[in-house]
C-alpha cells in the first residue's frame, strides 16, 4: 500500500512534490497572510485575463462604488476603498486620463469635486462586472453556496474589525 501524502500539499502541487510551494512557517496559520496571498493570486489572475482593458480591472471596486454613488467627493471614495486621500488622487488622475471618470464641481458645495463615471466608464464597469462574476465562480469552485455566503460574512466581519481599528 502506498503512503498517502499530505492532502494540503497534494492540493497545492497536483501531487507533484517538485512543484511544492515554499512554506511561510508560522505565517501560514494567520488570517492576514492568507488574505494577502489570496488577494495577490485573485487579482493577478483577474488582471491577466483582462490585460487589454488598461488599469480599469485593478480599480473595479472603486469604479463600482462611483457607479453606485455618482457625485461623491474624493474623501468619501477614499474612505470607502480604505485608501489615503493622497493615494486616491493619483488613481483618479489615471482613470480620468483613460476617460473612465470625470470630476465635476458639487452643486451643493462648489469647493468640492464630485466623481462621476463617463459613458465609457459605465460601459467598462458593466463589462468588468460580468467578468468579475465569472472570476468569482472560479474562485469559489468547489464551495457550496452556503460556504461562499459564510466566507463573505466572515470577510465582512474582518473588514469591520479593521475599519474599527483604523477609526480608533
Amino acid at each position: 500500500m502506498m503512503a498517502r501524502g499530505n492532502d494540503r500539499e497534494d492540493r497545492q502541487t497536483g501531487g507533484n512534490p517538485a512543484r511544492a510551494q515554499l512554506d511561510a512557517g508560522e505565517a501560514e496559520r494567520t488570517v492576514a497572510y492568507k488574505l494577502r496571498l489570496a488577494q495577490i493570486l485573485a487579482f493577478r489572475a483577474f488582471e491577466e485575463k483582462l490585460a487589454d482593458r488598461g488599469r480599469a480591472p485593478r480599480y473595479l471596486g472603486l469604479l463600482a462604488i462611483i457607479r453606485n454613488h455618482p457625485g461623491e467627493p474624493q474623501s468619501r471614495l477614499a474612505d470607502a476603498v480604505a485608501l489615503r486621500r493622497s493615494s486616491l488622487v493619483a488613481i483618479l488622475d489615471t482613470l480620468t486620463d483613460e476617460g473612465l471618470i470625470e470630476r465635476r464641481l458639487s452643486a451643493a458645495d462648489r469647493r468640492i469635486n464630485g466623481i462621476w463615471l463617463t459613458k465609457k466608464g459605465e460601459r467598462i464597469v458593466d463589462e468588468l462586472l460580468l467578468e468579475s462574476r465569472r472570476h468569482d465562480a472560479m474562485l469559489t469552485a468547489g464551495l457550496t453556496s452556503k460556504e461562499t455566503a459564510t466566507a463573505l460574512d466572515v470577510l465582512d466581519r474582518v473588514i469591520a474589525n479593521l475599519r474599527t481599528e483604523d477609526a480608533g
